[in-house]
């Protein structure tokens, strides 16, 4: 069984951060930034919630899509910034798009939240219970940004991606994985209140972790460049080796967008034609999960897409975790 994408949506802040405005803030540059990301603006959170950032993309989904909530029989969210401990954004952004009945759950897989998000997806809708699904991904990152350290926040931006999926006879695989060893190497700690009966600060067993900052984004450039650029054309000849495809018939590759070099550096493997490559790093930054729907409804929006085209998306991100999917438009 594939899986059809029927509607897209997305919502970025109206606020622009260039990197000249970085450059005011933290010791960096507009060339610096542009050289070694790809990246000259971003765009920021100044007073959206995340479940209201993925509540607009939602509404914009269904439609496109044609439908209205009452159609939607579960609503899945990736997120690695949500608004509040519990209840999930799914709930919040079904109790806005005013459903009484969809099942709603969130999911954190870091950037590679969309493509899991995707995969379980199709498992539901495998079963004949479920008919139409709604995969929302927001991502408020610069919530966990240190705005004085210029290796992180150059990278990052807000925003969100939605997407209405559907049973298809399409062409469908997918390849999901992860590397759990490397967890500490993208951490966001968080700082929880002590219980009563609390003696002892809380400690991770990994040095290195304890000494971060709460609330801030800690990363291993290198080591997360070094795993993106060698996991993302792995995963995406797997997945295309499932798919029983080659490289020449696949019709476009949607990456997530977390660097320009580490794209260049993992189609310098692939070498995937220019065009079939999507590249949107330069407006928005990395926005997590938020990436890859993003990126389809630019592509959507630009007549880039058309019917039976054979798409990968691929993603990859802190955990470690990675996928990939092929599907038909």
């Amino acid at each position: 069984m594939g899986i059809k994408i029927t509607g897209v949506g997305h919502y970025v802040p109206d606020f622009i951060v260039t990197n000249d405005d970085l450059a005011k803030i933290v010791d960096t540059s507009d060339d610096w930034i542009t050289q070694r990301t790809g990246i000259k603006r971003r765009r920021i959170a100044t007073g959206e919630l995340a479940y209201q950032m993925g509540a607009k993309a939602a509404k914009e989904a269904l439609k496109d899509a044609g439908q209205s909530i009452d159609d939607i029989d579960m609503i899945l969210v990736s997120t690695i910034t949500p608004d509040c401990f519990t209840p999930s954004i799914a709930c919040l952004i079904g109790n806005e798009l005013g459903t009484k009945t969809a099942v709603a759950m969130d999911l954190n897989a870091a950037c590679s939240g969309y493509i899991y998000a995707m995969d379980i997806a199709r498992n539901f809708l495998e079963t004949g219970a479920y008919r139409n699904i709604l995969i929302v991904s927001t991502e408020i990152i610069s919530r966990v940004i240190d705005y004085s350290d210029r290796t992180t926040c150059v990278l990052f931006g807000d925003g969100a991606g939605a997407t209405v999926v559907t049973r298809s006879n399409g062409i469908y695989s997918s390849s999901l994985g992860g590397n759990p060893s490397g967890a500490y190497k993208l951490f966001a700690k968080m700082k929880h209140h002590k219980n009563p009966w609390s003696l002892a600060q809380e400690n991770y067993e990994m040095d290195k972790v304890n000494d971060f900052s709460y609330g801030h984004i800690s990363m291993e450039g290198e080591e997360i460049f070094k795993f993106a650029a060698l996991t993302l054309p792995k995963v995406v000849q797997s997945v295309l080796k499932q798919a029983n495809l080659t490289l020449d018939e696949l019709d476009l590759l949607v990456p997530h967008q977390a660097n320009i070099r580490i794209l260049q550096a993992a189609n310098r493997r692939l070498k995937l034609p220019e065009e079939k490559l999507y590249v949107g790093i330069e407006d928005y930054g990395n926005i997590s999960s938020a990436c890859i729907p993003l990126g389809l409804w630019h592509l959507k929006k630009e007549g880039k897409l058309k019917n039976h085209d054979k798409i990968c998306i691929a993603g990859f991100g802190a955990g470690l975790t990675y996928g990939a999917i092929v599907f038909e438009w």
